[in-house]
């Protein structure tokens, strides 16, 4: 066949991808005219429309679903040739990466992933967008944000992701806390008030479920904090007790600030922590460099923390 090139694949790929020719334009940064033309184009070249109706939406043609894999490869592959070279020019590059991520990621990895980062690439500038309540999937879509690092299982199954640490939750309190002498039972647990972390204002979780169904015991949650850095500093002149992932105390010196940590008296189940993007950034090599650093900088911190 002839009539096409390597940029008209691309076209090619992304509306197979994306179904609708409103967001593939918005994902290669080309109106919906010029995306309706490159459709036209295609289905002349292919002799099939790649894109059919069905109600108010379009879907994917059998032919378009049968060469999606192939015509991914054969982009891919050709982004692989120029791979080396893009990586080699990082110096001279001045990239700005966007990433959303709540307080606990932000605290124990900005600044270690800042320099990992400008080793590389001086001209480099990292944004941190603060975690809302809604889902990362469309800000991902739309190049919002470059990447999302979080906890959350709200994203749709296309978009990517990869696990690059673990939290383990823990109680922080005074160093000197009553419970330490009492001993740190699920029983002592329930004669304190606790503070609960969540941006949606929920006060129970796992640990209310394995204190109510192993122990038929429950705890007093008294306040409810969006960001776990807000409370830090204030827990040393009370007796509650704040639970928060262990990556958020990474560095913190808690014994100058008058404070301790302890284990729940029961295992509680790991937070599982990834970065997600969109498929589309899959062979993007900057991209890909990026998501290396933020694994390899997420791993060095988890090893310290034991």
């Amino acid at each position: 066949m002839r009539g096409y090139d390597l940029d008209l694949l691309r076209f090619l790929q992304v509306l197979i991808e994306e179904q609708s020719v409103s967001i593939a334009a918005r994902r290669m940064h080309v109106s919906e005219p010029a995306m309706s033309r490159h459709l036209a184009k295609l289905r002349t070249v292919f002799g099939d429309p790649i894109l059919v109706p069905s109600g108010r939406h379009l879907i994917a043609s059998a032919f378009a679903l049968g060469i999606r894999d192939r015509v991914q490869a054969v982009v891919r592959a050709a982004d692989g040739l120029i791979e080396t070279q893009v990586l080699a020019d990082l110096r001279n590059m001045a990239p700005k990466f966007t990433i959303r991520a709540n307080d606990v990621v932000i605290a124990p990895m900005a600044l270690p992933l800042m320099r990992a980062l400008r080793q590389d690439c001086p001209n480099c500038e990292l944004v941190f967008a603060p975690e809302v309540d809604d889902a990362a999937n469309q800000a991902l879509r739309e190049d919002a944000i470059d990447l999302y690092i979080g906890a959350t299982d709200m994203l749709k199954p296309e978009i990517r992701r990869q696990t690059i640490f673990y939290n383990i939750m823990k109680a922080l309190v005074r160093k000197d806390h009553p419970i330490f002498a009492e001993g740190i039972t699920p029983e002592a647990l329930t004669r304190y008030d606790h503070i609960s972390i969540s941006r949606r204002g929920r006060a129970r979780g796992p640990i209310d479920r394995i204190l109510r169904d192993q122990y038929g015991l429950s705890r007093r949650v008294v306040l409810v904090v969006p960001h776990y850095k807000a409370m830090i500093d204030s827990m040393r002149d009370t007796d509650l007790i704040l639970t928060l992932p262990d990556m958020a105390l990474h560095r913190v010196p808690l014994a100058e600030r008058g404070l301790a940590l302890f284990d729940y008296p029961f295992p509680l189940p790991r937070v599982e922590a990834f970065q997600a993007w969109h498929p589309r950034r899959d062979n993007d090599p900057v991209h890909r460099w990026l998501r290396e650093t933020i694994f390899r900088v997420a791993r060095q911190i988890q090893s310290e923390l034991g």
